[in-house]
């Protein structure tokens, strides 16, 4: 009689450690102007985060914390700095900011809220208008 494996030998998968991951989200400018509360934004990313399709499912995969006015978030699990710029868009929009502040790609591993420039586009369309009369 003969036997014949069915299952060849495989290697044993083998848990790869993800290297962690550093996002931060630089609100300085809004915050300066005393009309975006950073605490506030920290708290909804720490209620709001998903991990593995669960919401308030950190363990020890994700820690988001605040430095002056920088929230930074810390993953050692899949994560997209999408999904940060996603929440963030989220929470100016609840708070009624989303018309004036926009969220900007500083560095790789950054964001950074800037104010739309309105008032640059007006006196440049004011000038315009003069240039033709």
């Amino acid at each position: 009689q003969q036997t014949v494996d069915i299952m060849p030998a495989t290697k044993k998968n083998k848990k790869v450690k993800r290297e962690a991951k550093k996002f931060s989200v630089d609100c300085s400018i809004p915050a300066d102007d005393k009309i975006f509360d950073v605490a506030a934004f920290e708290l909804f990313l720490t209620e709001r985060v998903k991990v593995d399709g669960k919401v308030n499912n950190f363990g020890d995969h994700v820690k988001v914390s605040r430095e002056g006015s920088t929230v930074s978030v810390e993953v050692d699990c899949q994560f997209s700095k999408r999904y940060l710029k996603y929440l963030t868009k989220k929470f100016l929009k609840k708070k009624n900011l989303r018309d004036w502040l926009r969220v900007v790609a500083d560095t790789p591993a950054q964001y950074q809220l800037r104010y739309f420039a309105i008032a640059a586009e007006e006196d440049e369309e004011a000038d315009a208008d003069m240039d033709e009369d």
